[in-house]
């Protein structure tokens, strides 16, 4: 069955596209739980009405199978400013993947864009040499090394064996962070269906054989990372696509469950990606100013003292963003994964924000910054007035991020003109003004 192709953000069928016959989803049972999942966690819009299958993509994008219909959704910004945002947001290298994986005719999915990126790291490091680490061994040997178990010694010491059982700690290249490598790369194996890019990470594997495979979570993946220091800092490129690939494979069911989800395919959150790409902009670029992310507002809101049966803890909401000039928060900032040019502003987004504004006091305001492609976009403010009273109580800014310039801006670009030209651009952002 031909694949359902859309971007972040569209439905398919598209409006006003070619009829044809209606599709609906498979009649059987795992394929309806999956699809309410979907919907569910909003990851992706899925309705079977009577005219036929209509899907409606959110900020999530990558493939996913549906029962027969395998689903594909792009993110609007493609080819090298993509590559250069991934690379930039989580502090990939900006080495050369084939043939610039031939940009604007090929079309990789994002998931596939991830992958070539993780060949590379792959092939960067083993043309370096792997590290090696220390790997403790129990064995019986007839040239004793390390330490002598005398336990066992006492326990056979009229056997006549010609051995001594030693622990000892050989420096190998089988030790865990390279077992998290190979099992990574077993995981990009399982995820793309492009037959070049999976011959060669075949032949990737075939140069790890001396390393055992272990099986993957976030609980290991989670430790390796921690416990990589400058020895083993040219590894961190290469687990932070191993991370984001992981982590899209699989999506926690419930808030108050740890049960992990293993979806057909792989879909990953570009607000994940938005959110990072903007904090490592922000904080590298706003010199004189300091930027907090996931700022809690503590005791903006309280549970009365006499009203609290419970004793529950008050909510504290979080922005994404905090920027203070000293010990002053002069601006909260929220990023929202949705082009707010191209359609409506949410509800549900209005009022977190204005909630983050009413905090400032009189007059407060607070910024949404979502992604744009257009470059005529421009900032909208909605007002919170008091309907009693009268006056302006606060301000809610949609200021956009034009992706294509940021791109630029983060590219491999040196000169005191273009770190100004960043620094004006973080200005902008966090602070507005032109």
């Amino acid at each position: 069955m031909n694949p359902a192709e859309l971007s972040e953000w569209r439905s398919w069928p598209p409006e006003g596209g070619p009829r044809v016959a209606p599709i609906h989803l498979d009649d059987e049972p795992e394929v309806r739980r999956l699809a309410e999942y979907l919907d569910r966690l909003r990851m992706l819009r899925v309705r079977d009405l009577k005219a036929g299958l209509r899907l409606e993509a959110t900020s999530y994008v990558g493939t996913i199978r549906l029962g027969s219909l395998p689903v594909i959704i792009r993110p609007k910004l493609q080819g090298a400013p993509l590559l250069s945002l991934l690379r930039y947001a989580y502090g990939l290298r900006n080495l050369e993947l084939f043939s610039a994986l031939e940009q604007g005719t090929s079309g990789p999915s994002f998931q596939d864009l991830l992958i070539h990126q993780l060949e590379a790291e792959l092939q960067e490091l083993l043309h370096g040499g792997l590290h090696r680490g220390y790997v403790r061994r129990d064995e019986e040997l007839a040239s004793p090394r390390g330490r002598i178990d005398l336990g066992w010694w006492m326990r056979h010491a009229g056997s006549g064996r010609a051995t001594l059982r030693c622990s000892y700690h050989p420096r190998l290249e089988d030790h865990p962070l390279n077992q998290v490598l190979r099992a990574g790369l077993d995981l990009a194996l399982r995820l793309t269906d492009d037959v070049g890019l999976r011959t060669r990470l075949h032949r990737l594997d075939a140069l790890l054989q001396g390393i055992r495979r272990v099986a993957l979570h976030p609980v290991l993946l989670e430790r390796i990372i921690r416990e990589t220091d400058r020895m083993t800092a040219a590894y961190r490129p290469a687990l932070s696509i191993i991370d984001v690939l992981l982590d899209a494979r699989g999506t926690t069911q419930e808030a108050s469950s740890h049960k992990k989800v293993e979806l057909p395919g792989f879909l990953f959150d570009m607000n994940r990606f938005f959110q990072a790409l903007l904090s490592r902009f922000l904080k590298e670029n706003l010199r004189d100013h300091t930027v907090r992310d996931e700022f809690r507002l503590d005791k903006l809101m309280a549970y009365a003292a006499t009203h609290n049966p419970q004793r529950r803890q008050a909510p504290a909401p979080r922005p994404d963003f905090a920027i203070l000039r000293g010990q002053r928060v002069v601006a909260l900032l929220d990023a929202k994964y949705r082009d707010l040019w191209e359609t409506k502003l949410p509800h549900y987004m209005l009022y977190q924000l204005v909630i983050y504004a009413l905090s400032q006091g009189s007059a407060g305001s607070a910024v949404i910054l979502y992604p744009t492609m257009t470059l005529e976009a421009r900032e909208q403010v909605v007002e919170v007035n008091d309907i009693v009273q009268g006056g302006r109580r606060a301000t809610v800014v949609l200021r956009p991020v034009q992706l294509q310039v940021l791109a630029a801006l983060v590219s491999q670009r040196d000169g005191v003109a273009a770190e100004r030209e960043r620094e004006s651009f973080a200005r902008q952002l966090a602070l507005g003004g032109t």
